[in-house]
């Protein structure tokens, strides 16, 4: 991407999936978005792609990303795929309200741009293509949150909003956010192709994944398609070990919103929890509860599993499929208990401190103990010695106790004490609770913008004090538990 100007719009546009063919999708213009104005700007995101200030500023940048107008080289369509939805097979979806415009070679490395409320598309089925306010700032907001965190996430560029109405359980106003990752192909593209039988399209898309995102599995001995599931399965492993150590669930994890490049993709009803509550559903949509937190892991691996079957047409056997998938079962709990022992300020983690972890965790659930400020709190205790803060968070002091003085044991055997200062970049102090969002999302209705950015700035620097918005670092209010959020967006 080259910007001659700060008036220039972004003018080298690539357009490598959509190459792969008409099978992958359907090109197709945004629908404008009527009087469009700006909601939020990322602008430091802006600048890492190489993005002036000056054009984001532009009446350009307001039409590029509101869907007003094509940039010039770029090749907009949505994206055909299919999935499971809530462990059922649910045929083919498909972009129904996004539209990719293409890639762009940046700073970053090469990113794909994709318009998410930009009108209907052929996949739009009984939707009307549009995003509302209220999830677009969501997914605004939550993806830099992660990003922050250092959780690998897509990432948002911007919101434009509009007065128009847009019909949910009541009527909202419109909504564009632009989000950017090297790519949106998801685990449901492969299960398309594999289920229509597509097997040509198929081996297209394995190796157009391959060659950009996973060279090294056309280099290893053996099945380049069962490497790939593999290297798929260890990045998701790790991804779900992220999830679980910053307490993050997200909703709604069908095979369709999962990233096949190991990112936390299609931000909906998702939430950060307050207590530790291991069965949370933050779906309220999710009526069983299949998403709950603590299946997540589980979940991510029956993905992996439809999508070792969509694979399967390309590799020698079933037995292949099943070998690939298998090292998801030591990377995810080895990745978790590696992030819990940092959490800790452990300097290296043992098989004895996953004892120490589990029964940590348990000893949260029993008292349903706040995630984000009991772990915030612990490296506090670790900075200045005073453990009272922590030990105020237990209604069980006795258990809190004998757990806290293990902890001391383990800590001098290693020989170092961990520095608070280290664990303060570990545990972060502000996280996006659904309350904040709530506030913000009710002064934009407003609009009044203002709640949106400051919290955008707040949740990029999650692991420094603050002392301003102390506040948004305290316990949620008890109108946070009413607030519901659903797969309505």
């Amino acid at each position: 991407m080259t910007l001659a100007t700060a008036s220039d719009a972004p003018t080298r546009w690539n357009a490598r999936f959509a190459h792969l063919g008409d099978a992958f999708g359907t090109p197709l213009a945004p629908r404008p978005l009527p009087a469009p104005y700006w909601v939020g700007q990322n602008l430091p995101l802006a600048r890492q792609l190489g993005l002036s200030n000056e054009w984001m500023a532009s009446n350009d940048a307001l039409a590029v990303f509101s869907g007003n107008r094509v940039p010039e080289g770029s090749a907009p369509m949505a994206t055909v795929y299919s999935g499971h939805q809530f462990g059922v097979w649910a045929g083919q979806l498909g972009d129904g309200r996004a539209l990719l415009l293409g890639e762009w070679d940046t700073p970053l490395g090469p990113q794909e741009v994709q318009l998410k409320g930009a009108g209907l598309t052929p996949y739009s089925r009984m939707g009307d293509g549009r995003a509302v306010l209220r999830s677009s700032i969501r997914e605004y907001l939550c993806s830099e949150a992660m990003h922050a965190l250092g959780v690998p996430t897509t990432r948002a560029l911007c919101i434009t909003g509009s007065d128009a109405p847009v019909r949910r359980e009541t009527v909202e106003t419109a909504a564009v956010v632009t989000r950017v990752a090297p790519s949106f192909i998801r685990f449901g593209h492969f299960e398309h192709f594999s289920h229509h039988d597509q097997h040509a399209e198929l081996r297209l898309l394995a190796d157009f994944v391959i060659e950009h995102f996973y060279p090294e599995c056309a280099q290893v001995p053996g099945n380049p398609y069962a490497a790939l599931l593999q290297a798929v399965s260890e990045r998701t492993a790790v991804l779900l070990s992220h999830w679980q150590a910053v307490g993050f669930c997200h909703g709604v994890m069908n095979t369709d919103n999962m990233s096949i490049l190991g990112l936390t993709i299609d931000y909906g009803p998702f939430q950060f929890l307050d207590a530790y509550v291991p069965g949370h559903i933050c779906n309220h949509s999710d009526s069983a509860g299949r998403y709950a937190f603590s299946r997540q892991p589980n979940i991510a691996y029956w993905n992996l599993f439809c999508l070792g079957q969509a694979l399967l047409p390309l590799m020698d056997d079933q037995q292949q499929a099943l070998d690939a998938l298998e090292s998801y079962k030591t990377v995810y709990p080895d990745q978790l208990f590696a992030r819990l022992g940092a959490k800790l300020g452990l300097l290296e983690v043992d098989d004895g401190d996953r004892a120490l972890c589990e029964d940590l965790l348990r000893l949260l659930a029993q008292g349903r103990v706040d995630h984000t400020i009991f772990w915030r709190r612990l490296s506090h205790a670790v900075a200045s010695g005073d453990r009272e803060p922590v030990r105020d968070l237990f209604v069980d002091r006795d258990a809190a106790d004998g757990w806290l003085a293990r902890y001391r044991e383990r800590i001098a055997s290693q020989g170092a004490e961990p520095t608070g200062r280290h664990m303060l970049q570990t545990n972060p102090k502000f996280v996006l609770r659904n309350h904040l969002g709530e506030l913000a999302i009710r002064a934009a209705q407003t609009k009044d913008f203002s709640q949106v950015a400051q919290l955008l700035s707040l949740l990029q620097s999650p692991f420094d004090e603050h002392p301003d918005v102390e506040s948004h670092a305290d316990f949620p209010p008890d109108w946070a538990n009413q607030i519901e959020i659903s797969c309505s967006s």
